[in-house]
């Protein structure tokens, strides 16, 4: 079977402007990291700038409501403001992130190469507009539909009936939720992983009615079946197969026969 991921310009000729600087970018790594830098900051600096933009409005418009008053009054609608101000920016946040990374990513692809490279730079991008809601606002309206809305708009599938209760998730676009999944709290999804000095973006696919318990660990490639359960701070690596209806738990997580450990334990396996 051809494999699907697409191998980096290590193994191929270099073209083009792309070719240019991806020569660059592995020729002098620290210069170009910090010219590469700039227009990510600077595009940062938009999508926080236009999510704060209706909370500066709100703020100088109860400002400019209260100016007559007492400094008593001042003074409390100036906090409310600024706390309704912050929840303001966090819902426009979530929309405003997701439309950028619409417009300039797109969906990320299966890929296995350079670090130093464009496609990585496409990944790392993508991540960076996912943390700017993540470190900044997603955790107070995680589990919501808010927060399904926003992975959604960055590309991950979500079924009907999912719980995501974590904010710990990477590469939204490469990962696939089906029906009435349970993500425990703060379990950590990454569609990506670092094999041999080159870093691999590849899916996770979790099954319907799957329940993945309290900080449990996926990894990237990693297929789990419908039903099954990842027991509670597990770590799945790279490329598992989990089948339909089974238990898998520990630090490489592997199948656990939960029947057997229950008759061990005294009790009747009926």
């Amino acid at each position: 079977m051809k494999n699907k991921i697409d191998l980096d310009a290590t193994t191929s000729e270099l073209t083009g402007l792309k070719g240019l600087f991806e020569r660059l970018l592995r020729r002098f790594k620290v210069v170009m990291q910090l010219v590469t830098m700039i227009p990510i900051y600077l595009l940062a600096c938009l999508i926080l700038g236009a999510s704060l933009t209706p909370s500066v409005a709100f703020f100088r418009y109860i400002q400019a409501a209260t100016q007559d008053s007492s400094s008593i009054i001042q003074n409390l609608c100036f906090a409310l403001s600024l706390a309704a101000g912050y929840f303001i920016y966090g819902t426009t946040l979530i929309f405003v992130a997701p439309l950028v990374n619409k417009i300039v990513i797109g969906r990320l692809a299966e890929w296995r190469g350079n670090y130093y490279s464009a496609q990585s730079l496409k990944w790392f991008v993508h991540n960076g507009l996912t943390y700017l809601a993540r470190f900044t606002f997603l955790e107070f309206v995680t589990p919501s539909p808010l927060a399904l809305l926003f992975y959604q708009m960055m590309g991950m599938k979500i079924g009907k009936g999912t719980i995501i209760n974590s904010t710990w998730i990477s590469d939204p676009s490469m990962i696939v939720m089906k029906d009435k999944v349970t993500i425990g709290g703060s379990v950590t999804i990454v569609a990506h992983y670092g094999q041999g000095g080159l870093l691999v973006i590849a899916p996770v696919v979790i099954g319907s009615n799957c329940t993945i318990g309290l900080k449990a660990t996926i990894m990237g490639g990693c297929t789990i079946g419908d039903g099954a359960k990842i027991l509670p701070h597990s770590v799945l690596l790279p490329k598992t197969v989990v089948p339909a209806g089974e238990t898998w738990g520990g630090v490489p997580a592997q199948k656990i026969d939960v029947k057997k450990i229950y008759v061990a334990n005294g009790h009747s396996a009926a």
